[in-house]
C-alpha cells in the first residue's frame, strides 16, 4: 500500500535528517514507528503527507509510493485527495471554530452528501464531542482536542491515517481510551494507520508491525510480538530487565547503548 524506498530528506539545503530510510505499510495494518526525540519520525510522516515544503524540507533522493503511484513530488492537497490524512503532533485544531465546524472542515475536499452521516459516526466513536458540538474547540481539554483531531481526519474518509504522538501530554486512562478507539477505527473502518509514538509499550500493544528509528535510519523492523521479545527493545524502549522487572532510573541513567542490531 505504502512503500518508502531509500529516501533522504534535507532541510534548508543543508541539514540531512533522513538517511536512506525504507519502510512498508500493508493495507489494513497498524504500523508503529518508534524512536527517541530527533530520530526523524515526524519528518518521515511529513515526507509522506507532503508537509515538508512549508518547512523548507524536501525529499532529495529515493521515492515514496502509495497504491502504486509516486507521491513524493505531489503537494499536500493532492495527497489528501488520494486518501492520506495526517493528524499532527499537538492536535492543531481550529481553536476559534466549534467542534462541529472543525469536523465539517475535515470534509472540505469531499463532494458527496454523506457529511452529516459521517459526523454522527464520529460522535459514535467520541461521545464527548457530541456533548461539546457547539463549543469552541480552543476551550476543550487536551484529550478532547485529540479526539477532535482524529475525528476531523475521519471526516476526509481516509484510506490511510498518519498519527503523530497521539498520547502526548494526556493522562494514562485517556490514552488507553483513545488507543482503543484507534484500534476500532482500523478494524471497523478499514483505515490503515502509521503510528508515530514514543510510548513504545502502548504502540507495540496495538500495532501489527513495528520499525525502530535512530538518527534518520531504520535500525530494526519486525512483527510487534518479536520486537517485544527482543532484548534490546525490552531494555532500551520498554525499560525492562531480566524477568520482566522494571529497571530503575539509577540503573540506566549512565548506560551506553550496545545497539547490537547495528553491528
Amino acid at each position: 500500500m505504502l512503500s518508502i524506498n531509500n529516501i533522504e530528506v534535507i532541510y534548508n539545503d543543508v541539514i540531512l535528517v533522513l538517511k536512506g530510510l525504507s519502510l512498508e505499510v500493508r493495507e489494513g495494518q497498524i504500523v508503529a514507528l518508534l524512536g527517541s526525540n530527533g530520530a526523524g519520525k515526524t519528518t518521515t510522516l511529513k515526507s509522506i503527507s507532503g508537509l515538508l515544503k512549508p518547512e523548507n524540507g524536501a525529499v532529495t533522493d529515493g521515492t515514496i509510493e502509495f497504491m502504486g503511484q509516486r507521491i513524493d513530488r505531489r503537494d499536500a492537497a493532492d495527497i489528501v485527495r488520494m486518501g492520506i490524512f495526517q493528524v499532527m503532533e499537538g492536535r492543531r485544531v481550529f481553536e476559534h471554530l466549534t467542534v462541529e465546524e472543525n469536523l465539517r472542515a475535515g470534509s472540505y475536499i469531499r463532494r458527496d452528501r454523506g457529511v452529516k452521516d459521517d459526523i454522527e459516526k464520529v460522535y459514535a466513536y467520541f461521545p464527548r464531542l457530541r456533548e461539546r458540538r457547539h463549543q469552541k474547540s480552543g476551550y476543550m481539554s487536551g484529550g478532547e482536542q485529540q479526539m477532535l483531531a482524529i475525528g476531523r481526519a475521519l471526516m476526509a474518509r481516509p484510506t490511510m491515517m498518519l498519527l503523530d504522538e497521539p498520547s502526548l501530554g494526556l493522562a494514562p486512562l485517556l490514552v488507553q481510551e483513545i488507543f482503543g478507539i484507534i484500534q476500532r477505527i482500523n478494524r471497523d473502518e478499514g483505515v490503515t494507520i502509521l503510528l508515530v509514538e514514543q510510548n513504545a509499550r502502548l504502540a507495540l500493544s496495538v500495532a501489527d508491525y513495528g520499525y525502530l528509528m535512530e538518527n534518520g535510519r531504520v535500525v530494526m523492523a519486525d512483527e510487534t510480538a518479536k520486537l517485544r521479545d527482543n532484548a534490546d527493545v525490552r531494555e532500551f524502549y520498554l525499560g525492562l530487565g531480566a524477568g520482566d522487572t522494571a529497571k530503575s532510573y539509577r540503573s540506566i541513567k549512565s548506560y551506553k547503548r550496545r545497539k547490537r542490531w547495528l553491528s
